[in-house]
């Protein structure tokens, strides 16, 4: 069943909380009336032939952390695979060949682990990138607009900022953010910069966390606030995460949930990668890399488990 007025359902009971905030607050997209992928505009024949030129040794780098019913989750979520073996019971097989195999069910939340949080995914009082209401688009079988199945692959330069060098330590202190002063200081250290179609990640240490205290891993986290977020953002990146879970400090020091996610996604249309394991690129020093993300192709879902590659 299609609920069309899901967001204006939802409205009713969160307009309270979320205080006056206007529609008119997200503003229209850059690319058109019609747009549905933000900065993943800026990917293009060209800037993805420049991006492949910094590949000069081949070493590929997996940059999700692997998921499982353990690995610690945003709230309500959870993941659960169940391994079947259909037909096989008491030992049986098919075939002459005896052929058998085995099939996996999984029940989880597209946000778990490693992911592609699209611009679909944040708003602002319901409404979203471009000016999309909830209650136009967004169905209990989906979204019909936004959805990561309208995200082409992302092939770009990124770079990741080892910020556990400039705070002296593995695991950065919670509740620290990141000034654009702190950034600047970090890529002089690595002696690279951030250009127009870059994607941006940040090390913390905090993956350190996973399996030793999880109540502090999910509880609060160092990452950028406002300041940086639109300093990032004229930048012109495609994208900002890191090995966080939400990719900006939090809780906020004024109170507001998640504000970087809202800007970035819903009036910027810049996408957040969250859970990226960066450690073997630091351990490397490999600052700048091709990335290379193909995201499976849910339709109708607004973030989806991935698993980016960099390759030097």
């Amino acid at each position: 069943m299609r609920i069309r007025d899901f967001g204006a359902l939802l409205a009713l009971g969160l307009s309270a909380a979320s205080g006056p905030i206007q529609a008119q607050e997200v503003p229209p997209s850059a690319y058109g009336p019609n747009d549905e992928i933000g900065a993943a505009n800026l990917v293009t024949p060209e800037s993805v032939l420049k991006a492949v030129k910094l590949v000069k040794t081949g070493k590929t780098y997996p940059l999700a952390v692997p998921i499982d019913r353990k690995l610690p989750a945003f709230r309500h979520r959870s993941f659960q695979l169940t391994n079947v073996q259909p037909g096989e019971a008491g030992g049986a097989t098919m075939g002459p060949n005896k052929f058998t195999f085995n099939d996996e069910l999984v029940v989880g939340w597209t946000g778990v682990g490693t992911q592609l949080n699209g611009i679909g995914h944040i708003g602002i009082d319901h409404v979203y990138y471009n000016g999309n209401k909830a209650s136009d688009f967004v169905t209990v079988e989906g979204v019909t607009k936004l959805g990561i199945e309208k995200v082409p692959p992302i092939i770009a330069r990124g770079i990741v900022l080892d910020m556990t060098a400039l705070y002296g330590g593995p695991v950065i202190p919670e509740k620290t953010e990141f000034s654009v002063a702190d950034i600047e200081k970090v890529l002089k250290m690595q002696g690279i910069t951030i250009q127009k179609g870059d994607v941006v990640l940040f090390n913390t240490g905090w993956l350190e966390l996973i399996g030793k205290d999880n109540e502090k891993f999910l509880g609060v986290e160092p990452g950028i606030g406002m300041e940086a977020a639109e300093w990032l953002a004229d930048k012109g990146i495609i994208a900002f995460g890191g090995d966080t879970w939400a990719s900006e400090i939090y809780p906020s020091k004024d109170g507001r949930d998640f504000p970087v996610n809202q800007f970035m996604l819903a009036k910027k249309g810049i996408y957040n990668l969250e859970l990226i394991d960066s450690r073997a690129l630091v351990r490397d020093k490999a600052w700048e890399f091709l990335f290379v993300l193909g995201q499976p192709l849910y339709k109708g879902s607004t973030q989806v488990n991935v698993n980016p590659v960099a390759i030097r």
